[in-house]
């Protein structure tokens, strides 16, 4: 493999300002798979309410298929006045407290998958960046009427637990995101993903409910604080929307209303299983009465 650093280049000035400080490092790649558009919906988010420094620019030109996914110029009259070009990039951002963090964005690489992810974990390193996070959406049977359901993705079980009970073994197409955890589980970094449940039916939208989900979840494990700013209103459209397609759609709403039925019952069928220190606290409890007891 040639060396994966010829891949970026670093913008030296604004790579020593992170360098060393252990910086969640978030990669927000454009791929196949995206119900709802919550991998968009988030990265348009993050960068809209922080104002990005770049840190690393990739070489597009050696990772994208032109041909699969062109390019859109502008003509005007009787000349080419503009292309909308592909930018795979690094930038800085600023959580609400000051704090800085590493967004990748872009389109998925076409070719060279290995190498892109050892540049990554080699600028990962270089930065001196900390946890690795990703996001995306998932097409379900589920209806929007109900909480958005989230499933972890982590290079370590402890990191995942509290998934909702779906599929335990499956075999899928790729994404790079997901080839980039497990390479990085192998190279010793720790990594996480969050997966967000999207209504079957919504898959084409943006769903932002979906986006509110996997924020909420990268800050609680990052200790970022994002404010959701716009999200709230974005909600409220698209709920105003779907109310109106339920109310104008009988079909649409016997849809939602079996999936309703199908989701209850599921739910109360699932048996939370305790935690380790659930368990220990209740037989602390239990041992604790028994003494007072004996007492008396």
């Amino acid at each position: 493999m040639r060396d994966p650093r010829e891949l970026y280049e670093l913008e030296p000035g604004a790579a020593a300002s992170v360098r060393g400080a252990g910086v969640p490092f978030l990669h927000l790649l454009d791929g196949f798979l995206d119900a709802g558009r919550v991998l968009r919906g988030l990265t348009d988010h993050l960068l809209r309410v922080s104002e990005p420094v770049r840190v690393a620019t990739f070489d597009t030109d050696a990772l994208h298929d032109y041909r699969s996914r062109r390019p859109v110029m502008t003509f005007d009259t009787y000349r080419w006045t503009g292309v909308r070009s592909y930018e795979l990039v690094v930038d800085m951002l600023r959580d609400a407290t000051g704090r800085p963090y590493l967004v990748m964005h872009g389109p998925e690489p076409d070719v060279q998958w290995e190498r892109v992810c050892a540049a990554i974990l080699s600028l990962a390193d270089t930065l001196g960046a900390g946890r690795l996070y990703t996001a995306t959406g998932i097409p379900l049977a589920v209806p929007h009427t109900r909480p958005t359901g989230l499933t972890r993705t982590a290079t370590e079980a402890g990191l995942a637990a509290g998934n909702p009970p779906l599929i335990e073994r499956v075999e899928v197409p790729a994404q790079l995101s997901a080839l980039l955890q497990f390479r990085a589980e192998l190279a010793g970094r720790v990594a996480m993903g969050y997966v967000a449940h999207i209504p079957h039916y919504l898959v084409q939208v943006p769903y932002p409910r979906g986006v509110v989900r996997v924020l909420d979840a990268l800050m609680d494990d990052s200790g970022l604080v994002i404010p959701p700013t716009g999200l709230d209103t974005e909600i409220a459209d698209t709920d105003a929307m779907l109310a109106n397609e339920l109310e104008s759609n009988t079909e649409t709403a016997d849809v939602v209303r079996a999936l309703e039925e199908a989701f209850d019952a599921t739910q109360e069928r699932i048996v939370p299983v305790p935690t380790a220190d659930e368990i220990g606290a209740e037989l602390e409890r239990f041992l604790a009465e028994r003494e007072q007891g004996g007492d008396r």
